[in-house]
């Protein structure tokens, strides 16, 4: 049973062994498009601000200038944050038409409603102007990315039955968190009938490098695969699910993913009850859930790498202090502000889908991870 899989052109391979954000590994990125569409799958995901603002330029070289425009179904979205009037929806639609080279979107998303994010939606006319694109076949389908309360997303719903689906942070360290409300959010959608698009299956790589103990219970049943493995299925054997996204960083990932997914089969009860162990081992394990979505970078006016911080911060939690640990830090440091530079101002937080307290736990990774030299 082959599932929808979806590549989130959001953590592509960078050039260099510290590449910056928009250092796309085009010639990777490439071959990771060619395997993807010869494995069967068609849905390609991008947004105006990933990699930033380089993603829909890589969604070009990789698939509009390689392939024809039925080969492959893309969806884009709109930073609605960035929108203080309803011309700026037409002039950044127009954008990311040009960049991506295409002359229609398949699937097109207001990007990341919360609650601010919906009011301004509504007060710059964003859900008239996806009716609009929709009416002049410039979108097929139109829906929006969520990442707040399941009650606010019933009320959205309620009022705008226009949109035909929601993308949704799926994965099974979230599903009963009470701040992302994976597991509720789904069952507002289902009730209103509205198709689920899963992202963040693995959270942001979280779940592919899981502790010993959730390790050792997923390789008792399936020896030959890793923990993605099951993240993926998981958010896959969700009711509701059509697409599920990935946003991989490399060939192998790819490799890997695509295999598994042609594969594809739902959780049994056995294995449902293994991922339900492992999310409890994992939540109490995390230090930050941060995903590496990358929304907060360049709001820090101290240059704090944050999902790099995170990412070391969590690395040590996790597994202790690595081998590479001691030059992951010091790159780090070199190229912006340590995690005991933070001022507090929390810019950072209004923008992380996660609602991470950043400020706060900036000051708990320093305690780690800011120690003399």
């Amino acid at each position: 049973m082959m599932k929808n899989f979806g590549f989130g052109m959001m953590r592509l391979p960078l050039s260099g062994k510290n590449g910056a954000d928009a250092s796309i590994d085009q010639a990777q990125t490439n071959q990771m498009a060619d395997l993807f569409l010869r494995s069967g799958f068609t849905y390609v995901d991008t947004a105006y601000g990933y990699h930033a603002g380089k993603s829909e330029h890589a969604v070009r070289k990789a698939f509009s200038e390689r392939y024809g425009r039925d080969s492959f179904v893309l969806a884009d979205k709109m930073p609605v944050w960035q929108v203080k009037r309803y011309e700026d929806y037409e002039r950044i639609f127009a954008e990311q038409l040009e960049k991506c080279g295409v002359g229609y979107f398949d699937y097109y998303l207001l990007h990341c409603l919360d609650t601010k994010n919906y009011a301004d939606s509504v007060k710059y006319g964003g859900f008239e102007f996806l009716r609009e694109i929709k009416a002049k076949g410039l979108a097929k389908h139109i829906g929006f990315s969520y990442h707040d309360k399941a009650g606010l997303l019933g009320d959205i719903l309620t009022k705008h039955d226009e949109v035909e689906f929601v993308q949704l942070q799926i994965n099974y360290a979230d599903w009963e968190d009470e701040k992302i409300q994976s597991r509720k959010c789904c069952q507002v959608a289902n009730f209103y009938r509205k198709g689920i698009i899963a992202m963040e299956p693995v959270k942001g790589g979280a779940l592919a490098n899981v502790p010993e103990g959730v390790k050792t219970a997923f390789t008792r049943l399936h020896p030959d695969k890793g923990a993605a493995y099951w993240a993926l299925r998981f958010a896959a054997s969700v009711p509701g699910v059509f697409m599920v996204l990935s946003g991989m960083s490399s060939y192998k990932q790819m490799e890997d993913n695509t295999y598994d997914m042609q594969r594809f089969s739902p959780l049994t009860e056995e294995e449902r009850a293994i991922v339900k162990a492992a999310a409890g081992i994992v939540t109490k394990t995390l230090a930050v859930p941060c995903t590496a979505c990358g929304y907060c970078a360049g709001e820090c006016p101290k240059n704090i790498a944050i999902a790099k911080v995170f990412e070391l911060y969590n690395e040590k939690e996790y597994f202790g202090k690595g081998p590479s640990f001691d030059n992951d830090y010091k790159d780090m440091c070199a190229k912006g502000g340590k995690p005991s530079d933070c001022i507090g101002c929390r810019a950072c937080e209004a923008r992380c889908p996660q609602h991470i307290e950043i400020s706060q736990r900036m000051k708990d990774a320093a305690k780690k991870l800011d120690i003399r030299r």
